[in-house]
C-alpha cells in the first residue's frame, strides 16, 4: 500500500495504519498545491482499486503541511 502511494510524483512519505485500513500521504507542498493534492487523493483511491484486492475500504489521506517560524527577540 506504501509502495502504491510513493510511486507518485510529488509524495514525500507515506503510512499506512489501522491494519492497511488508511494511507496517509505526506507531498511536496513546494511541488504540490492545494488542487493538486486533492485529486492525487483521487488517483490514489483510484489506482489501489485497480491494483489490490482488499476487504472493505481505505481511506486516502493527502497531506499537505507548511510551517513558517519566527522569533521575538
Amino acid at each position: 500500500l506504501e509502495l502504491l502511494a510513493k510511486s507518485f510524483e510529488g509524495v514525500a512519505k507515506t503510512y499506512a495504519i489501522q491494519a492497511g485500513r488508511e494511507i496517509r500521504v505526506v507531498v511536496e507542498h513546494e511541488k504540490i498545491d492545494d488542487l493538486v493534492a486533492e485529486r492525487l487523493a483521487g488517483e490514489i483511491a483510484s489506482k489501489i482499486e485497480e491494483d489490490m484486492e482488499y476487504p472493505g475500504q481505505i481511506k486516502v489521506t493527502v497531506i499537505r503541511e507548511v510551517r513558517k517560524i519566527s522569533y521575538a527577540k
